[in-house]
């Protein structure tokens, strides 16, 4: 049986040897709407060496039309149409590439080399920026040694790091590497550098794959490092000492930046000689030696440099216990398949950062999992109590709570004065920051503005706040005058003294219940989205008789495309004054997310009272940190901070613009009596009222601050 075995195999090797693909490592590319190539396609369909053919471009091309468009999941009739439109008067079987693999004998359709890095690459973002990519695309890196080296190459290649790159080993791959090494016992023989072009190509056919299978020699490292041009960064991961040092020494001369995984304990090791060409090798760690001096040295004799290299002190205990017994009872240092596994994704973080810029330092740095997944290291280790569902507080659930209010015709007294505050202090205020403090002397009432409340980024100039202390003074009048007291108001009485916004003093005269009076106490703001509907001419029409009746102008939108059009401004809008660290700091400081934080404060907006579905109280308590929104602005990121406004203005039946001559507080305080007189109409009318101030404030602050506050950030 031996015989017939080994006298098959020998005719089997003698048919093959013609088409022998053992050593092949390129795949061939053929541009589906060339007629040569199409013809080249054809004859290696005929000729037998294919034996896979993958036609998916299809899909391809709709993974490509839905990442440009993903703000919804489209339906396929909705895809294919737009690949269509792409396509244009292009048929699908003519576009693209054909990429042949002849160690595997498959034949692929691939989108051309553009679209197929768009979307290979399309998961990678935000974690990398769409312009980073391409930037990355550009950068030719070498690795020597494919041990650890293979791992990084293809962890590279996978994230879209480097476009060209050179790869060198000598050795082939052997059983013993299959401990760490991905590959299978059919490649057992084969050059490492052939394995390790064959899995990058598998991944991007469009990379540029020069090999060195006889590794670096001195002769040849120069090429190495520059031939065709410099290189960006080098990957050093071989095992002889000689090269390691003399590939530093010439990397140094051609300042291109070092990086070593050495699969123990995680360390990383970077020389950056791009910046720092006076940097002694290894850090000064095996001082003045010279490469030369370490030619021909036996294995024992170079053990004092490995562990000045990588610091005894610092090796894992099994590592540095191995090393007495290399060439005794274990041939080399081990290594295990985790090890080599992080070293790869360490390097490829690192080599990722160091070409952006983003990582500029020499230094050794340890990412060792025994000490980080370790007893005592862990975070949760006794479960969490369950979260508190979002609630109302209690306050938010009842009426608002006042003294008593006093008799008609009682005397102006303390305890009168009281309720007239408290029904005050019902009128709207910018973020429900209410920035007023009260003293009642001698009949005259004093309101004051309490600076500490202030949002002086929200509230350009402060006009918020004039606005709001105008809505106040307004709803003090009609309270007064239900109960039989005439008030007169003086607005910004005395220009020494800044925090005196307003003096009320009041007369008796007969009690009068104004027709909004009832509405005080019931007014609120309606976040709650619904359908659109149309918005009766008899409520526009009372709507602006409120803000006539107090001076100011009411403008209202009823138009669909003006509607949709006025959103998007204030969606981008938002989108601005978020991705403002200022901005962003005043908004989030007045959120309340728990009943204990409400009646704590007693201020500011309860979250479970803004009709947000879980998913936009999700983002938000995501907003709340600033390096979220910071990161959004660093990439030209945030389009979805535009849809809250998007889509409260799509259910919208009106957007209204409430407008008073002049600029200075007496006009914001003017605004703000027609404000409270305009909410508490809707209020009566059964209309459901948002208001929606940033955009105002935001042309504010852009017209006659010049842009003071804002922050320059990519905007798209």
């Amino acid at each position: 049986m031996g015989e017939t075995l080994t006298t098959a195999l020998s005719a089997w090797t003698q048919r093959q040897r013609p088409r022998d693909a053992s050593d092949a490592w390129q795949p061939r590319c053929f541009g589906a709407d060339r007629p040569d190539d199409v013809a080249a396609v054809v004859a290696l369909l005929q000729s037998g060496d294919v034996h896979f053919v993958h036609e998916t471009i299809d899909e391809q091309l709709r993974e490509l039309v839905a990442a440009r468009d993903p703000r919804k999941t489209w339906p396929r009739d909705e895809l294919d149409r737009r690949v269509a439109a792409h396509l244009a008067d292009r048929r699908v079987h003519e576009y693209g590439n054909w990429i042949f693999f002849p160690w595997s004998g498959r034949l692929v359709h691939v989108l051309p080399q553009g679209e197929y890095r768009e979307v290979r690459t399309d998961r990678n973002r935000y974690k990398i920026t769409r312009n980073e990519q391409r930037r990355l695309e550009t950068f030719r890196i070498g690795i020597i040694g494919l041990s650890v080296g293979n791992m990084a190459a293809v962890t590279l290649a996978l994230e879209g790091i480097g476009g060209s790159f050179k790869i060198a080993d000598f050795d082939q791959l052997s059983l013993s590497n299959l401990n760490r090494l991905r590959g299978g016992v059919h490649e057992l023989g084969v050059d490492k550098t052939v394995l390790a072009a064959r899995e990058m190509f598998e991944i991007d056919p469009y990379l540029d794959i020069e090999r060195y299978p006889h590794g670096v020699q001195p002769e040849t490292l120069d090429d190495f490092l520059i031939g065709g041009g410099k290189l960006d960064l080098l990957i050093e991961e071989c095992d002889d000492l000689y090269v390691k040092v003399v590939v530093r020494e010439r990397a140094r001369a051609h300042r291109i930046p070092v990086v070593m995984d050495t699969s123990d304990r995680g360390l990383l090791d970077i020389e950056r000689f791009d910046r720092e060409p006076d940097r002694p090798i290894f850090h000064g760690l095996i001082g003045a030696v010279r490469a030369d001096d370490l030619r021909g040295l036996e294995t024992k004799e170079k053990i004092p440099f490995f562990l000045a290299i990588v610091d005894e002190k610092c090796m894992s205990t099994r590592m540095a216990a191995s090393l007495p017994e290399i060439k005794t009872s274990i041939s080399t240092w081990p290594q295990l398949a985790s090890g080599v596994a992080l070293g790869g994704a360490i390097t490829a973080d690192a080599a990722r950062r160091i070409l952006l810029g983003e990582h500029t330092e020499s230094g050794r740095y340890y990412v060792d999992p025994s000490t980080t997944v370790a007893p005592g290291q862990g975070s949760l280790r006794e479960p969490l109590a369950p979260p508190h569902p979002i609630a109302l507080s209690a306050e938010a659930q009842r009426p608002p709570s006042l003294p008593p209010a006093p008799t008609p015709g009682a005397p102006l007294d303390a305890t009168s004065v009281r309720w007239l505050v408290a029904m005050g202090t019902l009128a709207p205020s910018a973020h429900n920051a209410q920035p007023w403090r009260f003293q009642f002397s001698g009949g005259v009432l004093e309101c004051r503005h309490d600076p500490a409340r202030d949002l002086p980024s929200l509230d350009f100039q402060a006009g918020a706040t004039w606005l709001a202390f105008g809505a106040l003074c307004e709803t003090i009048e009609m309270a007064a005058r239900h109960v039989g007291w005439a008030a007169s108001t003086t607005a910004f009485p005395s220009h020494g003294d800044p925090s005196l916004v307003a003096t009320m003093t009041f007369a008796p005269c007969a009690p009068e219940t104004a027709p909004l009076f009832p509405f005080i106490v019931t007014r609120v703001t309606n976040r709650r989205r619904g359908s659109r509907a149309p918005l009766a001419a008899s409520s526009s029409d009372a709507l602006d008789r409120a803000a006539s009746s107090a001076g100011t102008r009411l403008q209202l939108i009823h138009d669909r495309a003006a509607l949709d059009e006025i959103g998007a401004l204030m969606g981008a809008c938002d989108r601005v004054c978020l991705l403002n660290a200022a901005i962003h700091h005043d908004a989030m400081h007045g959120y309340r997310w728990t009943p204990e934080d409400v009646e704590r404060h007693r201020d500011g907006l309860d979250v479970a009272t803004m009709e947000m579905s879980a998913s936009d109280r999700a983002g938000l308590l995501l907003l709340q940190q600033w390096r979220v929104p910071e990161c959004l602005a660093q990439i030209g990121g945030g389009s979805a901070l535009d849809d809250l406004a998007v889509q409260t203005i799509a259910s919208a039946s009106a957007v209204g613009l409430l407008t008073v001559p002049g600029t200075g507080r007496e006009s914001y305080f003017q605004s703000g009596r027609a404000v409270q007189r305009l909410w508490l109409t809707a209020t009566a009318q059964g209309i459901a009222l948002h208001p929606m101030t940033g955009l105002p404030y935001l042309f504010s602050r852009l017209e006659r601050g010049g842009g003071e506050g804002l922050a320059a950030m990519p905007f798209g």
